[in-house]
């Protein structure tokens, strides 16, 4: 849905309640190539939704930003008095400042207008539905397609971007759809959220468990030359938890149904 068409619908009082998930996304590629489009489209969305949330009235509104919105070298886990301690990680500084402006537009509306805006960080997200492209995907899609890809053409290798290293925490989509009902019924103060699992895996051993779930038995090797962006980042969930959610869904079996999902897709695809 294009952004104009929020809008509109805000202005009819078809929206009541706003959950602002809409963004434009990518991974650390698209990320670091598409750096016009990620700052000023992120920029817009948040800019036309939040005013029109404000001027036709809505009760209340949830600003879904991010976790890359951290400083690349932040203390680990990730708390959210850390937003603009430090220099941000340069592959997604142009989404980052975007969606920190939203943020920040989000408190000028509580601050100025009593609004009932909030807003909360989602970590890396994954699931059915997801963007499959070979470039511009993120991390999770990325692997699921190449390995797939490898499994079916007998491949003895899969390659994946960067050193393995970095440390990466995943939350299935349930669980942050389920995160964001309960702090819209739970939570009505200024404090930012963190949304995640509050654990981590390296890129390496995550690249293993979806080879396992995709059923590829080849190698993997990792192709250095590619960035790997931010060391780690990891949310400190404490606030989440203190407020009565905690996520519910494993590793394994968020990524057996997102592969469900994919091959699914694909059947349909091949039929239409």
């Amino acid at each position: 849905m294009r952004p104009g068409r929020r809008v509109r619908l805000v202005r009819q009082g078809a929206a009541q309640v706003i959950f602002l998930a809409a963004a434009k996304v990518g991974g650390i590629v698209a990320n670091d190539t598409l750096r016009t489009e990620f700052i000023y489209d992120n920029i817009a969305i948040a800019a036309n939704v939040i005013q029109a949330a404000h001027q036709n009235g809505a009760e209340k509104l949830m600003f879904l930003s991010s976790s890359c919105i951290y400083p690349k070298l932040a203390p680990q886990p990730l708390r959210e008095d850390s937003v603009l301690t430090g220099p941000l990680e340069p592959t997604n500084e142009p989404y980052a400042i975007a969606k920190i402006a939203g943020i920040k537009m989000v408190e000028a509306y509580r601050s100025q207008y009593g609004s009932d805006f909030i807003s909360v960080m989602p970590t890396n997200l994954y699931g059915p539905g997801d963007n499959y492209h070979p470039e511009l995907s993120h991390v999770v899609a990325a692997l699921i397609r190449r390995f797939h890809e490898a499994k079916l053409s007998g491949a003895t290798s899969v390659v994946v971007w960067g050193t393995g290293t970095p440390r990466r925490e995943f939350l299935y989509v349930d669980d942050m759809a389920d995160a964001c009902v309960h702090l819209m019924k739970s939570h009505s103060g200024a404090e930012l959220i963190n949304v995640g699992t509050g654990e981590d895996i390296t890129i390496a051993e995550f690249a293993r468990v979806v080879a396992e779930i995709v059923g590829y038995r080849g190698e993997i090797s990792f192709d250095t030359s590619r960035p790997d962006g931010t060391p780690r980042k990891l949310l400190d969930v404490g606030r989440l938890e203190r407020l009565g959610w905690r996520a519910q869904t494993s590793i394994e079996d968020g990524l057996r149904l997102t592969y469900q999902a994919f091959l699914e897709k694909k059947r349909i695809d091949r039929a239409g």
